[in-house]
Parts: C-alpha cells; structure tokens; sequence
C-alpha cells in the first residue's frame, strides 16, 4: 500500500495552489478555485475547498520535506514572505531542519542532511 495523496483544505485554493506551485516550482497549468492537484516526483499534493468553513488553526499535521540545501531553501522563503518558525538549525543526528507556516497557517519542516 502507498498514500496516494496529501490533501489541504483550504478557503483560498488558489492562493494556497500558487504558495506550493512557487514553493516546488512546479506549473500545474491550474487556476481552479476549487480543486488543484500538484505533482511533485510520486507525490501529490492536492488542495481543495469542501465548502467547509476552515478556521486555519491547523495544529495536528504538518508537512515535512527533503531538501538538497535548507540554507538556500530559506532564503527562497524570506523572498516568498513566508512566517518563519525556526531558522536552519543543525541537529545532533546530522540534519539541519527549519520551519514555517503556509498562507493557511499549516505547519512545514525543511530537513537536509550534512555531507
């Protein structure tokens, strides 16, 4: 069995779609306001609108992503606008992790691995 998918609801998808879609430089060719689908390698990231209203106090996920370098990451990041969390921190295991905060407040990590 593999996840299929990640899914964020969202009020804003195609703010939220734009965020990723700049994020992962990837051009989906989407503009939908209800429903866009992101494919980054085997993984997708869907964001869409349930009609639901959210309250983006999104406290019980995060997204987590491997980067090649999480210093250059987090200047693309500053330039984006982007809440930071935490700045790049090298961790005792050997990786060196940041986090920040989505347009919809959804928590997500950075993590690379010194060589």
């Amino acid at each position: 069995m593999k996840i299929g998918e990640v899914g964020l609801l969202s009020n804003n998808v195609v703010g939220l779609s734009n965020f990723y879609k700049s994020f992962l430089g990837i051009d989906n060719g989407s503009n939908d306001s209800i429903h866009q689908t992101i494919i980054a390698e085997e993984t997708m990231l869907t964001i869409y609108n349930d009609n639901s209203l959210k309250n983006n106090n999104n406290q019980n996920i995060c997204l987590a992503f491997t980067v090649n370098d999480v210093d250059d990451e987090y200047n693309k990041l500053l330039n984006l606008g982007v809440e930071i969390i935490e700045k790049p921190t090298t961790r005792p295991w050997g990786a060196r992790n940041m986090s920040f905060y989505d347009p919809d407040k959804n928590v997500i990590y950075l993590r690379s691995f010194i060589k």
